[in-house]
């Protein structure tokens, strides 16, 4: 059974709708970029992977293409079921707790930019809390921009358009941010709350639950290894 909406999210358009406003056609049909190449460059061949957010299994896909074991997590049944090669599980992350530790642990789609301050902290609990001995957390970030250069749009080789058409403050530090996906046969909006981090608050956070950068992996700083404060 699927969750109800979380506050603040909606999404509209064909096809079934998950409680943070993502449409699962839309993200059936989204192309992977370059991240699993980021991720592949940034932790040992074959590592045990637990992918926070997997969704339809864009990542998880190119992933396993790549030889690495993934355990694909997501609170949409409805996406698990796109996934194929992987387990899942489905569930709230920020409530997860396997019993288990993994090499890596993925958490992309700017998730630790929750609206909700104790949600982003059950988050990053979860990452430090399934970490293996010697192991690291891959985090996705907002661009630096992403809430401030809007609106703006881009036109995916593939051939549709992503649009951010506003963020707009709903107070204590939060903005909702809606997005427009545009096909030639069809359109999909989203509607979510995120919380713009500096690279000082999200330092922050980390710490917060143990954890420490050790390295931006490109230039943009949007993708962080992070591993726990008593490694270093």
């Amino acid at each position: 059974m699927e969750l109800r909406m979380r506050e603040g999210h909606e999404g509209t358009g064909p096809g079934a709708i998950t409680p943070d406003g993502c449409a699962v056609e839309l993200y059936a049909r989204l192309p992977v970029g370059d991240e699993p190449d980021i991720i592949a460059a940034a932790v040992p061949a074959g590592a045990r992977i637990l992918e926070l957010g997997s969704g339809v299994g864009r990542m998880t896909h190119a992933l396993l293409e790549r030889g690495f074991e993934v355990t694909a997590v997501d609170e949409s049944a409805r996406m698990l079921e796109r996934v194929r090669g992987a387990r899942t599980i489905c569930g709230p992350i920020e409530k997860l707790d396997l019993g288990e530790t993994f090499d890596v642990v993925l958490l992309a789609s700017f998730l630790v930019h929750a609206g909700d301050v104790e949600v982003r902290r059950g988050l990053l609990r979860t990452c430090a809390r399934h970490l293996a001995k010697g192991g690291c957390v891959l985090i996705q970030r907002e661009g630096e921009d992403y809430h401030t250069d809007v609106p703006r749009e881009r036109v995916d080789p593939a051939g549709f358009t992503v649009r951010i058409v506003s963020a707009e403050p709903v107070g204590d530090g939060v903005d909702s941010v809606h997005a427009e996906y545009v096909f030639p046969d069809a359109t999909w909006t989203q509607t979510f709350r995120a919380r713009p981090l500096t690279r000082e608050q999200f330092e922050e956070a980390l710490a917060e639950t143990g954890l420490t950068v050790d390295r931006y992996l490109t230039e943009d700083r949007m993708w962080v290894r992070a591993v726990p404060m008593s490694d270093t």
